[in-house]
């Protein structure tokens, strides 16, 4: 599957409008009337829709093919995609995620769900990275449609390495080859055994200490509740308890975690605390952006927040949950 990044490298044809048959869309709420008539109003040329050529369907670009017409045209300028249609399906969703009228959150779910099923060996990173979701609610959703795909045994990733689902598989097998040849390099062990290399190196640390080369999983003896009202290993922690008790102000609480090194000296810690800064503006500020809202965009706007408000409730779920698998 080589996604919509590829496709926007294909040539521009112009095809007639009469020809394109209707979109198999991840959009269950229709097209957007008013979207339809913005993009029509606009003196500029549409951009390129993409049509998956062997059933002339629309892949990307509904909203555009509207307006179109609308404006009276007879052709549109088009990308062709020459992949199978649940690969097309696929690049619908990506398109939607990537630009135009965002799709909705149920939209999205909805997708995964339908991609899982057509794309069972792609990891839960590989559905989350086309659908916009966190990996978390992929996986979730697999869960609940674990009877109605076949089973697999290795998954793709973002990377297009296959993997075995079952990590302790992978664990013996590189343990086995460190045991035949212990000068392969971490590299060579990943590859064969289907692991990253720091599983490899994982592997290889613990047989030199004679330990099992399969972690076990330890028991979490302290309840989230527990370490929520202080309690417990959690109270070691000076990172959480200087959360607990800082000021309520979300400035202060924001600017206290800039301070940590294990977040300001990370790629992944800075964009979290660059997320987390943007909500920080004062009550003024928020009332200023609202009331500078274009009506033509409010729509948008607010379920945008509406789907970004979801994913940070998820997000708050996943740390407590990560949190009480510690101990």
């Amino acid at each position: 599957m080589e996604g919509h990044r590829n496709i926007d490298r294909e040539p521009v044809v112009y095809v007639e409008i009469s020809k394109l048959a209707g979109a198999d869309s991840p959009r269950t709420s229709g097209e957007d009337a008013e979207h339809v008539e913005v993009l029509a109003a606009a003196q500029t040329e549409l951009p390129p829709i993409i049509v998956h050529r062997a059933t002339m369907r629309v892949i990307d670009g509904l909203h555009r093919l509207k307006a179109a017409k609308l404006r009276g045209e007879d052709r549109i300028a088009v990308r062709f995609f020459d992949g199978d249609e649940a690969d097309a399906f696929v690049v619908a969703v990506e398109s939607n995620i990537s630009h135009g009228l965002p799709l909705s959150l149920a939209d999205r779910k909805r997708a995964a769900e339908r991609i899982i099923k057509t794309h069972p060996q792609w990891s839960d990173r590989m559905v989350a990275s086309v659908t916009g979701i966190a990996p978390g609610t992929v996986a979730d959703i697999r869960r609940r449609t674990a009877g109605t795909v076949p089973p697999q045994t290795v998954r793709i990733g973002q990377d297009g390495r296959a993997r075995p689902i079952n990590g302790n598989e992978g664990r013996r097998l590189a343990s086995e080859l460190i045991a035949k040849n212990p000068d392969l390099s971490l590299r060579q062990i990943a590859r064969a055994a289907g692991i990253s290399p720091e599983t490899a190196r994982d592997v290889r640390n613990r047989m030199r200490r004679g330990e099992d080369p399969l972690p076990r999983r330890r028991s979490n003896t302290v309840s989230l509740a527990s370490r929520r009202a202080g309690h417990g290993h959690a109270l070691g922690d000076p990172r959480r308890a200087a959360v607990r008790t800082a000021p309520r102000d979300r400035a202060a609480v924001v600017e206290r975690l800039k301070a940590d090194p294990a977040l300001r000296f990370s790629e992944t810690g800075r964009n979290l605390l660059m997320l987390l800064s943007m909500h920080t503006l004062k009550a003024a500020e928020w009332d200023e952006i609202i009331n500078n809202v274009p009506p033509h965009c409010s729509g948008i706007v607010a379920q945008l927040a509406r789907d970004c408000s979801q994913m940070w409730s998820e997000f708050a779920m996943r740390v407590e949950h990560q949190v009480a698998n510690i101990v």
